[in-house]
């Protein structure tokens, strides 16, 4: 009974270790349950034929599903790009292993790539879903120092965690929706609105949210403890950053799948 006792809690406890380096399951499935809604027909006609009638918002927890598996460890970097405030992305040493940064491009050249086998596809597209919900989570363009905030030590509503953490998960649940809920309950956006969400690139999207990033930092020290009063200040930004994935997402997989 000890034993059953004992398993019963691993379960309950481990998958929250899959959600350190991410906006968090509902995050992600928000992000992807968006873009699937500003899917042209065609690119969701050849997407779901290349998840045999998944959703994004199902794959979309994929690319942190598989990090305790040794074989996908090199994908580990992938999720994220850290360099100082005081440099920029482009001079800063990269990381040898890559980044968020280059992750999402070469998801995308797999995906344009013809030749690519139907398994390749699908191994990225469920990347690349997972990294633009990642590239829109600002501490993901965080700072390698406390990586990415995971060492820098906050208070929850009273209770221990870590910067990161706040923005990955304790927002979202504290405002206790579920993904479908939140995605549906985005601010309406014209077509205008959308087109000018869609604009730009990778990079510049990726400097749109450190610019976000910054601003945490600067009205955040270590030690706080959040609570309702950061709710207020911050959890709009949340909500406008995974609407604003989730439509740069569908442009990105109908320029890809059109």
């Amino acid at each position: 009974m000890r034993f059953l006792l004992i398993l019963a809690t691993c379960l309950l406890v481990s998958p929250l270790s899959f959600s350190i380096n991410n906006w968090g399951p509902t995050g992600h499935r928000a992000t992807a349950e968006i873009a699937e809604s500003y899917l042209s027909r065609k690119a969701k006609k050849q997407i779901r034929k290349l998840l045999n009638g998944q959703s994004l918002a199902i794959i979309s927890t994929y690319a942190d599903e598989i990090k305790s598996d040794k074989q996908y460890r090199k994908y580990g970097p992938w999720h994220y790009v850290n360099f100082p405030f005081e440099s920029t992305y482009e001079g800063h040493p990269k990381n040898t292993s890559g980044d968020l940064y280059k992750g999402i491009q070469t998801c995308i050249t797999v995906l344009e790539n013809k030749n690519s086998s139907d398994d390749d596809k699908v191994f990225h597209l469920k990347l690349l879903v997972h990294f633009i919900g990642d590239l829109h989570q600002p501490l993901h363009i965080g700072l390698a120092e406390d990586k990415g905030g995971n060492d820098f030590q906050v208070r929850w509503f009273g209770k221990g965690t870590n910067l990161h953490k706040v923005w990955d998960e304790l927002m979202i649940e504290h405002y206790d929706m579920s993904y479908t809920e939140l995605a549906q309950n985005q601010l309406v956006r014209s077509v205008d609105e959308r087109k000018a969400i869609q604009a730009g690139t990778i990079m510049s999207w990726m400097q749109e949210s450190r610019s976000l990033t910054k601003d945490i930092y600067s009205n955040t020290t270590i030690g706080d403890d959040l609570g309702y009063g950061y709710m207020y200040r911050y959890f709009s930004s949340v909500r406008k950053q995974i609407q604003r994935g989730g439509i740069r997402l569908a442009a990105i997989l109908n320029a890809v799948f059109d």
